[in-house]
């Protein structure tokens, strides 16, 4: 690593926690590849910066956007640090309300783009003996809400396969950084936010959800400035937890569901004992 300090490659900087992210590294002196569907929505950061942003068009869904764009990377800067797997949408509705499509459209980015950009720099990282995978999660992925199934099932899938992988990679030295923000001011229930069509049935269960996104978007409670320098802290003191819980209503959250898993463990354990031949 050169004096410029560490290569960051980011998906999903067009805006909300990727474009935050690219920031505050800028602002810390280090060299970004920034990455967006659309690369005009980057020309101001590169503007700002043009030695140290590189600004790339990929579409996480693309494989061959993905080997390309990692290429570009190593060609113009010799190395990738950091990669920060964000690119995203967001899909809300019960799963009856959820088509297959909608289902399987969802993973693409959120799991399948996210796996196929780490595959792609784990040669370089690998070789190199160094190098820490941030895994953009949510509290959703390790929590289950009505009306967030289909996109909590992708998070859960990419927590399934990442915490597999940092057991996998730790012998090489990389690290695995799996953050689970809870609700931040980003655009997260902004223009890309896609909600399901409604069945009357579940106006019980989903209702309180539907109005909580109408009256939440723009208004929800963290603030991204501030996730973004704790994910960069993180990964600057070596990344020394698996999860990064982000926000105020994170940690009561987990604790939740903790206590659930624990007390059906207790239920269950002499049950699960005595399954033995």
């Amino acid at each position: 690593m050169n004096a410029q300090g560490k290569v960051w490659f980011v998906t999903g900087s067009s805006s909300g926690f990727g474009r935050n992210i690219v920031e505050e590294v800028i602002a810390r002196g280090e060299r970004v590849v920034a990455t967006a569907r659309d690369p005009r929505t980057l020309e101001e950061l590169v503007a700002r910066t043009p030695d140290r942003v590189l600004a790339l068009r990929l579409d996480v869904t693309k494989p061959e956007q993905v080997q390309e764009s990692v290429m570009a990377a190593l060609k113009h800067f010799g190395a990738i640090d950091v990669l920060v797997n964000n690119a995203g949408y967001t899909l809300s509705g019960a799963v009856e309300e959820t088509s297959d499509a909608e289902l399987r459209a969802v993973f693409e980015p959120l799991f399948f783009g996210a796996v196929a950009m780490t595959r792609a720099v784990l040669p370089h990282m690998r070789e190199r003996r160094t190098g820490i995978l941030v895994q953009v999660s949510s509290l959703t992925g390790l929590v289950g809400y009505p009306g967030a199934g289909a996109y909590s099932a992708a998070k859960h899938a990419l927590e399934g396969i990442s915490e597999a992988l940092a057991k996998e990679v730790a012998p090489f030295g990389l690290k695995v950084l799996l953050v689970e923000p809870g609700m931040f001011r980003t655009n997260l229930l902004g223009p890309s936010y896609r909600p399901m069509p409604e069945l009357p049935a579940y106006a019980e269960s989903m209702g309180p959800m539907r109005a909580w996104v109408a009256q939440s978007a723009g208004t929800q409670p963290g603030d991204p400035v501030k996730a973004a320098k704790a994910i960069v802290d993180a990964v600057n003191a070596g990344s020394p937890t698996l999860r990064l819980f982000l926000g105020a209503d994170a940690p009561v959250a987990i604790r939740e569901k903790l206590a659930q898993v624990s007390d059906d463990v207790n239920r269950t354990e002499q049950l699960a004992l005595s399954m033995g031949f």
